[in-house]
């Protein structure tokens, strides 16, 4: 047995926290972050174990970018997360354009 990290993206959606697993597009939500923390381990679990009795877990594992090497699984090394902010324009055809901010930069969270 070893471990396996995911990245866990936490927001706020309403009065409820939503903790979404974007490597296996797993989210799960709680009323408090912690709970939110506490359930997506639960639906990553259900996840996988699911996966695994359908013998399709070593496809979604690299769909989500992890290697196997032998018995083991490495999992990409996370390196960061960045904010992009993008501005919403028309043309004159009401055709939408996005314009990244250029005068911001993103803002780095670790």
């Amino acid at each position: 047995m070893h471990n396996l990290s995911f990245t866990v993206h936490l927001f706020r959606e309403g009065d409820m926290y939503v903790a979404h697993v974007p490597e296996l597009d797993v989210s799960s939500c709680g009323e408090t972050q912690e709970k939110a923390r506490t359930n997506i381990q639960d639906a990553v679990s259900g996840f996988l174990e699911g996966a695994d009795g359908k013998g399709t877990l070593d496809e979604i594992l690299e769909e989500a970018g992890c290697e196997r090497r032998g018995s083991e699984w490495n999992v990409p090394e996370f390196a960061g997360l960045d904010r992009l902010t993008m501005t919403l324009g028309f043309d004159a055809g009401d055709q939408a354009r996005f314009l990244p901010v250029l005068c911001e930069a993103p803002s780095r969270i670790r």
